[in-house]
């Protein structure tokens, strides 16, 4: 799991919560990581991959809305991945790992295995939160109409950007002056620890808040095209926002046991022994919670694509190949060349009797389209949910 009492334990005095935490049935642990780790990898993988009987369209160009959302769950993969090398390792050579707790010591590959494991694990997450962020900026601005593809370029430039800065950052400061001597007490880790939670916390405060500004946006939008709000338009907002209730209900089961698990260890460090019998109590939600930790956190990634996508289905397709067909015009105009028709046939589930002419109302449709990939139902879903179909 992600966690900066990961980092902080590379420092031969590290702090008494920390090695609480890490000595605590280490072999158990490591084992509920690479069993949690492996599965939402192997789930996820089969999420993306194509399924028989899918009707594949390639649009001529992808949304950046689907391209975050396929970035999200590489960031996942590379993170599990992360967390199962450095599990394994842990459990195979406990002569290894041992030489981590070794003041002074002459061979640095221990320090710097535990170190690199550590700053991989949090850095791909840090991105995946990032990437989560900019996809809540990114739905907001697609149904204000003011982004497109070129601002793709500029979220990978944030994200990546300050996920390696802020990494960085913390890392600097928790290891000053060096690994072998870091500082002693809890201030000079309090930066590190900032670093690490800020993504995660502008996700849980600031991502609802732009939801819901997207959800009334595409009311607004809904009610504009006809100037009516019919059952189906309803339906569709419905849907859009319970899609994004089902991004943060995973995002909240997920990190909110990191929350209260480095809540407790920080209350364990302002005491002056965390072994005494009035924090028994504290010290079992600890151990707890960081057992929690090891299995939601890689889950992320598969219960990420159920949100995404819905359940794409078991049957693989190893024979699929990438083939373009000819989208049938949704209005009566030539669709121009910087449009795109939407991946949901919007006007057949809402005025199938009226036809949309205008530019207007393609811009609605495409924008109304990105948002909910993914929640249709049925047969829909099968034809329509997988991320290669949606053009990447």
């Amino acid at each position: 799991m992600a966690s900066p009492r990961l980092e902080t334990y590379c420092c031969p005095n590290r702090d008494a919560a920390t090695q609480l935490v890490i000595d605590f049935q280490p072999e158990v642990f490591c084992g509920v990581c690479i069993g949690s780790a492996s599965v939402s990898l192997l789930l996820t993988i089969l999420q993306l991959l194509p399924k028989k009987g899918q009707s594949l369209r390639k649009m001529p160009r992808a949304s950046s809305s689907s391209t975050i959302l396929l970035l999200i769950s590489i960031c996942d993969i590379l993170g599990g991945l992360g967390m199962i090398f450095r599990s394994s390792v842990w459990l195979g050579f406990p002569g290894f790992i041992a030489n981590i707790s070794v003041a002074n010591r002459t061979d640095v590959w221990p320090s710097a295995f535990c170190v690199g494991s550590a700053m991989w694990i949090q850095l791909l997450y840090s991105a995946g939160f990032w990437w989560l962020f900019c996809y809540a900026v990114d739905s907001y601005l697609v149904v204000r109409r003011s982004a497109g593809l070129s601002t793709i370029v500029l979220y990978h430039m944030m994200t990546w950007g300050l996920a390696v800065m802020l990494c960085v950052e913390g890392i600097a400061l928790l290891y000053y002056p060096s690994l072998s001597s870091c500082e002693n007490g809890l201030e000079h880790a309090i930066p590190h620890y900032v670093t690490t939670y800020v993504p995660l916390l502008l996700v849980l405060v600031v991502n609802p808040i732009l939801f819901r500004r997207t959800v009334l946006a595409v009311a607004s939008l809904l009610k504009g095209r006809q100037g009516i709000y019919t059952e189906n338009e309803r339906r569709l907002g419905t849907e859009i926002q319970i899609r994004f209730f089902k991004i943060m209900l995973v995002f909240v089961i997920c990190w909110s046991s990191n929350i209260i698990n480095e809540s407790l260890l920080f209350y364990l460090e302002m005491q002056p022994d965390i072994n005494e019998m009035p924090l028994k109590n504290i010290r079992s939600a600890a151990l707890i919670t960081w057992i929690i930790m090891g299995v939601l956190n890689p889950m992320q990634g598969f219960l990420f694509t159920l949100a995404f996508y819905g359940w794409t289905g078991w049957r693989v397709d190893l024979k699929w190949r990438k083939r373009e067909i000819p989208w049938e015009s949704m209005s009566s105009s030539t669709v121009g060349e910087n449009a795109y028709p939407s991946p949901v046939n919007y006007q057949s589930n809402i005025h199938d009797s009226k036809k949309i002419s205008t530019t207007d109302s393609q811009q609605t449709d495409e924008a109304i389209s990105m948002l909910s990939e993914g929640n249709t139902s049925g047969d829909d879903r099968l034809t329509r949910s997988s991320p290669i179909y949606q053009g990447w």
